[in-house]
């Protein structure tokens, strides 16, 4: 997925070396998701091609992993607009199932700035026929003002400019 037409969130920054379970490049039993700046909107993008260490059934993708990738991809949508928000409330829709090796992306975006709360979705779908295998509705809130400029100063600035 990363090319010349999307830019990496973070790759070789501040911003991806922590142990975040999603993003982090220093966690070894963490997803290591590499975001992008979605190209046709103001979310995120991010390839997930499940290995084996992600199995829940035979064969198939934990649905808590499928969670997390989609936390991430809804969280860092905030952050790359600028906002610092965790999350208050996260529903998952397992559409199908994702199989391990599976090609997949993982897109997050807001839906609707509420102040404090803000509301957001994420999907995943197959890369071969586009379909959607799950999904998720979330409310992230607003971290107070202190908290934000300090995770601006750990994470570093995450919007286009």
């Amino acid at each position: 997925m990363p090319s010349t037409n999307y830019r990496a969130i973070g790759s070789g920054t501040r911003a991806t070396d922590h142990n975040c379970f999603g993003c982090g490049v220093l966690n070894v039993h963490g997803l290591r998701l590499e975001i992008v700046f979605d190209p046709d909107g103001e979310g995120v993008i991010t390839r997930f091609v499940p290995a084996r260490r992600t199995e829940g059934y035979t064969g198939m993708v934990h649905g808590g992993i499928i969670t997390a990738v989609l936390d991430e991809v809804m969280a860092w949508s905030l952050y790359r607009q600028g906002i610092w928000a965790v999350t208050g409330r996260l529903t998952t829709c397992y559409r199908k199932p994702i199989v391990l090796g599976e090609h997949t992306t993982g897109r997050g975006f807001l839906v609707r700035d509420r102040g404090r709360a803000l509301e957001m979705r994420g999907e995943i779908r197959r890369d071969l026929d586009d379909e959607l295998l799950a999904d998720a509705t979330a409310t992230f809130i607003r971290v107070p003002e202190s908290k934000a400029v300090a995770w601006q100063a750990r994470y570093g600035s995450l919007s286009q400019s």
